[in-house]
């Protein structure tokens, strides 16, 4: 699990003083894993308290686990940095994704999808559209229709007529998107669950939901000017989702037949 992801699982934890602390291990995270409790709480102006009890609601036992956190990190991503052109960042964004799934439990997920009265996707973009439409087409044989918000009007045209036996699914690669945030925030408000697909990093669209799903994408810079974002790891993700669906009903029948 990496540090953006532990920021979102935790958040709800964190005060005003933590995020301090974050930020600056977030803005030097290829050196600040060698700094002591003591030294980094100096370069952060605050206490080794707040040190210790930011690595404690984060889930470590004390600084030393989370600094070997940290390291790890930091060797990861000088590894990915020696492994940049483009084929190989594509399979690297690939197993990182397949890493991610196979210690992910998505059945809280699927009861919600299971037990939804209707399904909405919305993707914030053209390439997450596309993602959602697939989605959709993955589920049709399972007689569960897919609702597409097809743009950002659409979806506030559609926000007053959303209840809590409706389920949302958004698709976003930062989480950030401006216009995004505000629906998501009604959505929280009004007790609407909803499921966010975003990229794993810290965002504040993950922020709002407990049901939380994440593709890994870096960006590769292909030219002088360009970069490029891959959008498979986001469709492995939604096919993933799907098939633990098919998994989870399935057992679910299973349970049933058992107890007649």
């Amino acid at each position: 699990m990496q540090l953006e992801e532990l920021m979102n699982k935790h958040y709800k934890k964190l005060n005003e003083n933590d995020f301090h602390i974050l930020k600056y291990i977030l803005n030097h995270q290829d050196t600040c894993y060698k700094f002591g409790i003591n030294e980094l709480a100096k370069k952060c102006n605050v206490s080794r308290t707040s040190i210790l009890r930011l690595s404690q609601k984060l889930d470590f036992s004390g600084y030393s686990e989370f600094r070997v956190f940290l390291k790890w990190e930091a060797e990861k991503r000088e590894e990915e940095r020696d492994e940049c052109r483009s084929f190989e960042g594509l399979m690297r964004d690939m197993e990182a994704s397949m890493k991610y799934l196979k210690n992910t439990d998505m059945r809280k997920m699927c009861k919600l999808i299971d037990e939804a009265d209707r399904i909405f996707v919305y993707g914030s973009g053209t390439a997450q559209t596309s993602c959602a439409c697939e989605l959709q087409r993955m589920f049709i044989p399972r007689h569960k229709y897919l609702m597409v918000i097809k743009d950002q009007i659409e979806f506030e045209m559609m926000m007053s007529d959303f209840t809590d036996q409706d389920l949302i699914i958004i698709i976003s690669l930062s989480g950030e998107t401006p216009s995004l945030i505000p629906q998501a925030q009604t959505l929280s408000a009004k007790g609407i669950p909803f499921i966010s697909l975003t990229n794993l990093k810290n965002n504040l669209l993950a922020q709002l939901t407990p049901y939380n799903l994440y593709a890994t994408s870096q960006p590769v810079t292909i030219s002088s000017h360009t970069e490029l974002t891959a959008f498979a790891p986001f469709f492995l993700v939604g096919e993933a989702l799907f098939r633990s669906y098919i998994d989870y009903t399935e057992e679910k029948n299973r349970t049933e037949k058992n107890h007649v």
